[in-house]
């Protein structure tokens, strides 16, 4: 039971930094060091570094509750911890 825990933290944790870099690099890559290049870019009318910022990356951030919750479930089920609906 304990390998299993440790296997089951392992899988969460491994998510869960994969993730973080992901948001790191929306966040802070393109929000903020890629903005001049991609203001360059024009995006419905608006420089694409502005609405990356404001609007684009919240986006992903939306998405990656949604991956990660999904993810989540599936390794639960696989190491037996999901919450059953009878």
């Amino acid at each position: 039971m304990e390998n299993n825990n440790d296997d089951y933290w392992r899988a969460n944790l491994r998510v869960a930094a994969i993730l973080l870099i992901i948001w790191f690099t929306v966040s802070f890559g393109f929000g903020i060091l890629l903005v001049e290049p991609l203001n360059k870019i024009s995006f419905f009318g608006f420089k694409l570094g502005f609405w990356w910022a404001q609007q684009g990356a919240i986006f992903v951030f939306v998405i990656l509750i949604f991956v990660y919750a999904g993810i989540m479930k599936r390794i639960d089920k696989k190491f037996g911890v999901d919450e059953e609906e009878d």
